[in-house]
């Protein structure tokens, strides 16, 4: 096989390990890993995709910071989210947050 097909098999591993993290996890920072993990799966995939074929590199490149802004942008934000949810109900727990306060 080619390398290409191995950096994809592990860009699909590192997405089927955050998808299965993201549900299975109770907490909400073990979701967020998850998150985080699917995001450098698609990193991966992008720059190996680049980096083997014809295209070029910094395309490539430039996708791979994209990612990786958003993901530092998405972990911040659900970073500060969960500060807010622990404050108000003492628990990041996903089920007790779920539920309404009537």
């Amino acid at each position: 096989m080619s390398p290409l097909v191995w950096y994809h098999l592990t860009a699909l591993l590192l997405l089927s390990f955050g998808l299965f993290g993201l549900t299975s996890r109770k907490t909400l920072v073990g979701m967020l890993i998850s998150v985080e993990l699917m995001l450098n799966g698609a990193g991966l995939a992008l720059v190996a995709s680049t980096r083997l074929t014809a295209a070029l590199d910094a395309v490539g490149q430039l996708g791979a910071l994209l990612v990786m802004g958003l993901a530092a942008a998405e972990a911040t934000l659900v970073l500060a989210i969960i500060l807010v949810v622990f404050k108000r109900l003492g628990t990041t727990d996903s089920e007790a947050v779920s539920f309404l306060r009537g």
